[in-house]
């Protein structure tokens, strides 16, 4: 049977090694542009859930440590691989509510109600992901309950099937097929199921320490914490007074004989008394050798390991604390996801509430959405993600947010300023609905970017580096200089009746490149358009490209 404190475990076992492991997942996607990789995002999602469960003790039921696992996870997703992962978990919290202990026949349920809600929430599902992943694994559960209702033989047998549709995604998606991989999200999966069957057969999390990547997220998260940890060799912090005898020896041997059983020792002689302090994990052969001095006064030992733990739940508490919600007085709010100062400021002017951080690279989760929509001052707040990887998170705060929410389905920048520009406060909410998204559906979005990683998609062989030219979010073609890649670009994006064409350009541009563009494009199109440029300050663009 599994336990709440065992399934608490397993769970904070399987977010060590997915942290560990994510860049091996990360460098499984096949698509070469620079984004909120799979596994940093599943990683990310998991990790909210481990914080949650080392506040708890050991004193819980299963029912109680999959209820936090599934609130943190659905709270911290972030991108589609986070929210899928979460709903998976979403599963065992309703297939194991009020139960104390889980056997077989309780997993294999609550796998299936997870798997039900995963594919329930994705519009369109597609075969060789980690919804195959997980469903067969789900089936593979149910078959071998005819067999057994061991949990760890259940596990191990839910593992191999994972394993094994892992290993066939490659035959379901030609995109993997040709990259030579398997599906990311898949590896990610199977992580999380094997880290949680070695717990569930005896072993002890894996907190051996990893090396950090420089510049990644977890190594920023991770750094100062570690640090702390390894600097504590002794646990003990000791202190008290000795009261010397008549025949007292010299303190400096006190002294020496600390420093061989411990740091950080500090003896102070005076005429009656000698004060001691020293860090060690032995305070007791400290104490014995004190008496050799005289009697002992006022000690006090502290666990600084426990002291360490304690601080680090008080920050987690605190990071939980959210800020009040703010009270609705205006009809409608607008909540928009952006990157780069200028782009959010073009936001901002369109009327945008609050804007939460995030995009390509930076996948905010549920939470950072829920909380831009509680302190946006609306009785119905309308969600601009901006991005395809964002939209399955910006909706899971629906459920969660206490006024009305709608989000839209904008997978770009331009087509979030589109549809703020299409609101009109004297309609109601399904005329404002159906008119932006029938403005955002009318631009032409372009985006010019970088190679992340050497890949052979679509029929294009592309190496790190080079400049990526996306027509509505699909590759293109590929180039070697950024301006001429802007003009074959534009010339697949202009029609007939195009009046505006929009750059924004982004971090990497300077103002000076922007304006020699725009003049550029002004002289080729002979008027037919009109070119405006925008300093968005963008990461990972180099240009945004609305076309209308």
């Amino acid at each position: 049977m599994i336990s709440g404190s065992l399934f608490r475990d397993a769970i904070i076992n399987a977010a060590i090694c997915l942290e560990n492991n994510r860049q091996q997942v990360d460098e499984l996607n096949v698509y070469p542009v620079p984004d909120g990789d799979t596994g940093t995002n599943m990683s990310m999602t998991l990790n909210m859930a481990r914080n949650e469960l080392e506040l708890l003790g050991d004193d819980i039921d299963i029912s109680k440590a999959a209820d936090v696992t599934a609130s943190a996870l659905i709270r911290g997703a972030r991108g589609n691989s986070g929210v899928i992962l979460s709903l998976l978990f979403r599963g065992f919290s309703r297939g194991l509510k009020g139960l104390e202990t889980a056997r077989g026949e309780n997993i294999a349920n609550a796998l299936e109600l997870g798997v039900e809600a995963a594919y329930k929430a994705v519009m369109k599902p597609t075969e060789g992901t980690i919804l195959t992943v997980a469903r067969l694994s789900a089936q593979k559960a149910r078959e071998e309950l005819q067999s057994t209702n061991s949990t760890v033989i259940l596990w191990e047998a839910v593992c191999q099937a994972a394993k094994k549709a892992l290993d066939a995604t490659p035959d379901m998606l030609p995109t993997l097929k040709k990259a030579g991989v398997v599906d990311a999200g898949g590896k990610g999966l199977v992580i999380v199921f094997d880290a949680m069957l070695s717990v569930f057969k005896g072993n002890s999390i894996d907190y051996e320490p990893k090396k950090k990547e420089s510049g990644s997220i977890a190594a920023a998260d991770t750094a100062a914490e570690d640090d702390d940890e390894q600097s504590i060799h002794f646990a003990y912090c000791t202190e008290f007074l000795i009261t010397k005898s008549k025949n007292c020896m010299d303190y400096i041997s006190l002294r020496a004989y600390l420093e061989t059983v411990g740091d950080c020792a500090l003896v102070v002689d005076d005429d009656d008394i000698i004060k001691v302090h020293v860090h060690t994990n032995n305070p007791g052969l400290v104490l014995e050798k004190a008496l050799e001095y005289g009697t002992i006064n006022l000690p006090k030992i502290e666990n600084m390991r426990l002291q360490h733990e304690g601080r680090k739940k008080e920050q987690k508490m605190q990071s939980r604390k959210k800020k009040t919600p703010v009270e609705p007085v205006n009809k409608y709010g607008f909540v928009a996801v952006a990157s780069g100062h200028g782009v959010e400021s073009l936001f901002k002017d369109l009327g945008a509430d609050n804007i939460v951080t995030g995009g390509q690279t930076m996948n905010p989760s549920t939470d950072d959405i829920l909380e831009a929509i509680e302190q946006t001052p609306a009785h119905t707040v309308f969600v601009l993600p901006n991005n395809k990887n964002i939209i399955m998170a910006a909706e899971q705060a629906i459920k969660f947010a206490d006024r009305s929410v709608c989000v839209l389905q904008t997978r770009t920048i331009p087509q979030g300023m589109a549809a703020m520009l299409a609101y009109n406060e004297e309609m109601d909410l399904s005329e404002n609905k159906l008119n932006m998204t029938k403005a955002f559906e009318r631009v032409s979005t372009g985006l010019i970017t970088f190679a992340a990683r050497d890949s052979d998609f679509e029929g294009h062989s592309i190496k790190k580096g080079e400049i990526l030219a996306l027509d509505n979010n699909k590759l293109a073609f590929t180039e070697r200089d950024v301006n001429k890649a802007v003009i074959r670009l534009l010339k697949k994006l202009i029609k007939n009746d195009t009046s505006f064409v929009t750059l924004i350009y982004g971090a990497d541009v300077t103002d000076e490149s922007a304006e020699k563009l725009q003049a550029l494009l002004n002289q080729k199109l002979n008027n037919k358009a009109e070119v405006m440029i925008v300093n968005g300050g963008q990461p990972v663009y180099y240009y945004i490209i609305s076309v209308e």
